[in-house]
């Protein structure tokens, strides 16, 4: 139970977060044409903010269930490669259940507090780190399709644009540190841009500009900024 509770501890500040930005959630797919129990059941079922308004925007724009899944498998790939860094440092006790449980509820900031930990992961902990991002995430959502029709409107256009808040959070710290990663930003928002205006690709669907844009980023910043067999050994990022 000490694990537990310092797992719910530490998972505190990253359920407040959530919360937040959930609430946009829900107020986006409520605008949007969804039931609240609808975006409820989403964040219920899932746990990725990214992959979440991406695949709203590709159900909402009627796109195939071909683009819906190639989209989050490039979207939350990054997922496994965490859940296959963070098995190594789990307890002998994680293990069945316990590691379905790692792979649905791993996110950016659960494994950065885990994999920081000055100990082994136990099974305890891992499950009170992220009983309350689920709850907080799930509880936004519910908030945000419920509450958000009601709620003044200077308020809900604040949150509504939590999102994008989230997002320069986790792309500019990062891009101004390493300049590869600046260049992969530009190039996926280049792409996305000529997608968008260029009338040539006006029959593309949101669904497939998104796949477009990740994979064309992905793989020209990995033909451009190789990572060296040294910045592998020793954590580095290119």
């Amino acid at each position: 139970m000490s694990d537990y509770k310092q797992g719910l501890r530490d998972g505190i500040p990253i359920a407040l977060g959530y919360f937040f930005v959930s609430f946009s959630f829900g107020i986006t797919g409520v605008a949007q044409g969804l039931y609240w129990w609808e975006v409820t059941l989403i964040s219920m079922l899932n746990l990725t903010s990214a992959g979440q308004f991406a695949g709203m925007k590709i159900m909402l724009g009627g796109g195939s269930l071909a683009e819906l899944a190639i989209s989050q498998l490039i979207i939350n790939l990054r997922y496994s490669l965490m859940s296959i860094s963070l098995s190594q440092k789990v307890d002998g006790k994680f293990r069945g259940a316990s590691r379905w449980a790692l792979g649905f509820g791993i996110t950016d900031e659960i494994f950065g507090v885990s994999v920081n930990r000055d100990r082994e992961v136990s099974r305890s902990y891992f499950l009170g780190l992220m009983t309350l991002p689920y709850l907080g995430w799930s509880g936004g959502t519910l908030g945000g399709g419920v509450f958000g029709s009601i709620l003044p409107a200077g308020i809900t256009e604040v949150m509504s644009i939590a999102i994008y808040g989230m997002f320069l959070a986790i792309i500019v710290p990062k891009a101004k540190s390493d300049l590869h990663v600046l260049w992969v930003v530009l190039i996926a928002a280049a792409v996305s841009c000529l997608l968008y205006y260029a009338p040539v690709f006006s029959g593309v669907s949101v669904g497939t500009s998104i796949i477009i844009c990740a994979l064309a980023a992905s793989t020209i910043g990995a033909i451009l900024f190789p990572v060296s067999v040294t910045e592998e050994k020793t954590g580095g990022a290119a």
